[in-house]
Parts: structure tokens; C-alpha cells; sequence
């Protein structure tokens, strides 16, 4: 995984690629990395099969765009609630049901920051992110469409 963003205290890190992760000795290592901080929260998206027929999910994206846009909004977000740091890590490729796809962990000197910070970088990845996917179902290759309830999320930002 490519890494596009700088280390330590306030900065925001962020990698895309087609390499899993762990979440935990991510968490640990980013926690370790933030010692103004009173909170940290990680999150991590994972493959979702509603339907039951998908084999896999296809991420495709711009390299040259994607890591700027994603560090942007992680900046912004810094900037907003006064994080102490930000990892945003967003998997590309081929993915199964149950693979991680993203990890958002965000850490500040209060709890409600914290939250707020990874709840807006979630929602953006989730609506904004320049990412293209495209689910391989049993009955054939689907792209995902903008979804209604991802913008309403976004919006209330």
C-alpha cells in the first residue's frame, strides 16, 4: 500500500492499496503514536454479502487522485475537531465477503472529537471518495450506484 500522508502528532496518514491490513496492530501503532491524545477510535468496513450471491467485490480508482482526495478530507477533518492524528487506510482490488475494505481511526484530546472526525471521514469515503465498485454476483457484475441513505449521512456534515 502506497502511503500519501506524513507521521506523528496532527498529521494525517493515508494508504491505498491492494494489500491487506490488521486492524489491531494498526490500532496499536497509531494509538502508540498519539500521546496528547485522550481518545482514539478505529473503525473498519468490511465486505458485506446482503443478498447472499456476491463472490467477490472489484475496487478500481485514479492512484494519482484518490490519496490527494483522501488526504484532503482527513486535513479537513483534522482541522475541524482538532485531532492529535488521523490513519485512513482504503483497500483496492479484488475482495471476498468479509475482507476489510477501509479502516478510519482518528484520535483527539476528548471522546466526542474522536468520534465525530471518523464518523465524518467514514461517511465521506462512503459517498465521495473517488473509488468505482463493482460487485461479482452470481448473476453478473453489478456496479454500485450513489445510494440515497450515504448522501443523507454526508449531508448532515
Amino acid at each position: 500500500m502506497a502511503d500519501d500522508g506524513g507521521r506523528g502528532g496532527g498529521a494525517a496518514r493515508v494508504r491505498v492499496g491492494d494489500g491487506a491490513f490488521d486492524l489491531g496492530a494498526e490500532t496499536a501503532d497509531f494509538a502508540a503514536a498519539q500521546p496528547g491524545a485522550g481518545a482514539v477510535v478505529a473503525f473498519a468496513g468490511l465486505v458485506r454479502d446482503e443478498e447472499g450471491d456476491l463472490h467477490a467485490l472489484e475496487i478500481e480508482h485514479f492512484p494519482e487522485m484518490t490519496g490527494k482526495a483522501i488526504a484532503a478530507i482527513a486535513g479537513e477533518a483534522g482541522a475541524r475537531w482538532g485531532l492529535t492524528g488521523c490513519l485512513v487506510i482504503h483497500r483496492v482490488g479484488r475482495l471476498a465477503p468479509g475482507e476489510a475494505i477501509m479502516m478510519v481511526a482518528t484520535a483527539a484530546r476528548h471522546r466526542a472529537a474522536a468520534f465525530a472526525a471518523a464518523e465524518f471521514l467514514m461517511d465521506y469515503l462512503k459517498s465521495r471518495a473517488p473509488f468505482w465498485k463493482k460487485e461479482l454476483r452470481r448473476s453478473g457484475p453489478v456496479w454500485v450506484a450513489a445510494r440515497a441513505e450515504d448522501e443523507a449521512a454526508l449531508a448532515r456534515w
